[in-house]
């Protein structure tokens, strides 16, 4: 491989000829040789937003011309169109702080940039010009923000919002069919198969409410703190102004944060708002668990519904059909409870004027969003639109059941209806006959009260 000569404020650096990048993230990649999870691409790409709305807050500001906002901005819309992708290469695990990924972009705008710019015309700096009254203290956690809040309403939100259209139709589909209700695993009182499809969806809604409620939070921007939260380097209103340039660029509303000493040491906004992640990951966990209940079986399970059949599910039992999508979202629900334990852990080592956790923050909260966004989709996609009711084996188990001898209570009492229920358990007879032998009530009165459909 051909190398060029870059050099930092430590020396000099041989650099791949054909990168875009400079000495600081070349060390970083001799530096860091570990593991193989890469500064999420959502990053890059909100520090790309960051570093634009900067360049115009600095030109708004008087300390940078025209001409190098302007390039700058391009630069970065080119960032932002995935066409320099393979320019960042470095890892999760660098700095606390993500200062080599900060440069990292740096010095891909300022080597772009300069490529665009022509000779005869001074360059641009990675510190001095794409780095103007920032520092990668405050950089970071503003693109961690910015990446938070985009992944959530981009992705993660409208995935919630369509599984729930689904469920809602299903609903519809289903008004009128009633089965039996089940709680601890054991036969309960009947429940209208609407009715518990509209439980799934509630907790849908639910969730998108909660992590709607984090969003206020997450879009207070530390960008203007620079090193330590005092601003040092920082024009007057520079805080403001970035925030208002972000808002614009992004289209969502972003404020500076009121206190940079808080959004520089804290990282309790991304971890107030992975909680609601992982809330939404627990009522996923639920509602796939019972899809794949209700479709166990297909004969020696409860077979209530049927889900699509999308590959054969075993290399040696011909006919088998799992329900993978079900499995998928379990998995993907575990792996978000564990990225929850890490954003907490890192979440509480915010030593003096600085968290040091931050990339790890950064790639757990935006794997759960994306595992679960992704997840969703296929969920709602090849499983949730194809349920349909086995309407014959939800009669079976509702008339099977030893919980409808609760509609007695009114007319023989808690303790007597017990009795029927104990009296069919054991002879394996119908709750009618069993109530009917015991003299509870006649064959009249039973049919009279017992009504199933009205117990819902």
């Amino acid at each position: 491989m051909d190398y060029r000569i870059e050099h930092d404020s430590m020396g000099e650096v041989p650099v791949p000829v054909d990168a875009l990048w400079g000495a600081q993230t070349e060390r970083s990649r001799q530096n860091f040789r570990i593991g193989t999870e890469r500064m999420p691409q959502e990053i890059v790409r909100a520090f790309a937003l960051l570093k634009k709305a900067a360049a115009r807050a600095n030109y708004e500001l008087g300390r940078m011309d025209k001409d190098s906002c302007d390039l700058i901005g391009r630069v970065c819309d080119e960032v932002l169109a995935h066409e320099h992708d393979d320019e960042f290469p470095l890892v999760v695990w660098q700095t606390g702080s993500g200062t080599q990924s900060n440069m990292n972009v740096n010095e891909v705008i300022a080597n772009r940039a300069n490529q665009l710019r022509g000779d005869g015309m001074a360059p641009l700096h990675p510190n001095d010009t794409i780095n103007m009254s920032q520092s990668s203290n405050d950089t970071f956690p503003t693109a961690l923000h910015i990446a938070a809040t985009l992944s959530l309403t981009q992705r993660l939100l409208p995935a919630i919002h369509t599984l729930a259209k689904t469920f809602e139709r299903l609903e519809q589909e289903h008004a009128g069919v009633i089965k039996a209700g089940r709680t601890h695993l054991q036969d309960a009182v009947p429940i209208a198969f609407s009715q518990e499809i509209s439980g799934w969806r509630a907790m849908l809604e639910a969730s998108a409410e909660q992590i709607e409620a984090t969003l206020p939070q997450l879009s207070r921007l530390a960008l203007g703190g620079t090193a330590v939260g005092t601003g040092l380097n920082a024009p007057k209103g520079f805080d403001v102004a970035v925030a208002r340039q972000v808002s614009e660029l992004s289209g969502i509303e972003f404020v500076t944060a009121p206190n940079k000493f808080h959004a520089l040491a804290s990282k309790d906004a991304v971890a107030f708002a992975h909680g609601a992640v992982r809330t939404l990951a627990a009522n996923m966990m639920k509602i796939a668990n019972d899809v794949r209940w209700l479709a166990s079986g297909p004969r020696n399970g409860l077979g209530e519904i049927r889900i699509p059949e999308n590959e054969p599910g075993s290399s040696i039992m011909p006919g088998k059909v799992n329900p993978t999508q079900c499995e998928a979202v379990t998995m993907v629900a575990v792996q978000v409870m564990g990225n929850d334990a890490t954003i907490g852990f890192a979440a509480s080592q915010g030593n003096f004027e600085l968290n040091v956790f931050m990339p790890v923050i950064a790639y757990d909260f935006l794997q759960s969003v994306g595992l679960l966004a992704d997840s969703i989709k296929s969920f709602n996609d090849h499983c949730a639109v194809g349920i349909v009711a086995n309407r014959e084996k939800m009669a079976q188990n509702l008339n099977e059941s030893l919980m409808l001898v609760t509609c007695l209570n009114p007319h023989i009492g808690y303790e007597n209806a017990a009795k029927v229920a104990h009296k069919a358990y054991r002879e394996g007879t119908s709750l009618r006959d069993a109530c009917l032998e015991l003299g509870f009530l006649t064959g009249e009165e039973f049919d009279e009260v017992f009504r199933p459909e009205e117990m819902v």
